[in-house]
């Protein structure tokens, strides 16, 4: 399926922008909903919209909460290099000054799984937040794809914190394609995010802050 939604985001890429002139072309906005979303799925609203990113949300039903689908290329990065950023750890703690602890719990040599405890701030005066998830990953050469999935579990060595209010609901999901190979710069990305940060902004707040941050 991951390779099958990076094809059709490829697709929608395309329409989007002129392959050659670079002249930009755009679809009408029921169109471009139509085209993102999968058949019998609920659409996809566009809010950020550049020529190298794009930024989808739809709503998660029965929630003030939204799903993000972001679609992206770079060309001056290998696509080996952009994956091992995503899994990098220790880097992170360097380049993301939102992270407070970002540590691996438990690691599964056999099938590369592993749980991971993050501890991110929230902008003042709300508690910090805190994940407990379990990501997977995978480099497919036949279809030229590398994929990096995550979501929210319960681990018994890290209980939950008075400090920080801890977040239940987590899944992610990105998918890397190389324009070439692996080690040679450019490719494209499709990540698919949700979680519930347990906040109690308004949906207008939180697009704004997505839009803005």
């Amino acid at each position: 399926r991951s390779a099958q939604e990076m094809k059709h985001m490829e697709n929608i890429s395309s329409l989007l922008q002129g392959s050659s002139s670079g002249d930009y072309q755009r679809l009408d906005p029921k169109s471009e909903r139509e085209a993102v979303a999968a058949p019998g799925e609920q659409p996809w609203e566009m809010i950020m919209d550049k020529k190298h990113f794009k930024l989808w949300r739809r709503p998660i039903e029965g929630t003030h909460l939204y799903q993000y689908r972001v679609f992206g290329s770079y060309t001056d990065v290998t696509p080996r290099q952009f994956f091992n950023v995503q899994l990098d750890t220790e880097y992170r703690k360097k380049w993301d000054s939102l992270v407070i602890k970002l540590d691996v719990i438990e690691r599964d040599l056999a099938t590369g799984s592993e749980v991971i405890h993050w501890v991110t701030h929230f902008p003042y005066p709300m508690y910090s937040r805190d994940y407990v998830y379990v990501r997977r990953y995978s480099v497919d050469k036949e279809n030229n794809l590398m994929v990096l999935v995550s979501r929210a579990v319960e681990h018994p060595s890290v209980p939950e914190d008075p400090e920080y209010v801890r977040v239940r609901t987590y899944e992610s999901q990105m998918v890397i394609r190389p324009h070439k190979t692996f080690d040679e710069n450019g490719f494209d990305y499709l990540l698919t995010y949700s979680d519930n940060p347990q906040t109690v902004f308004p949906r207008y707040c939180v697009s704004w802050m997505v839009s803005s941050g």
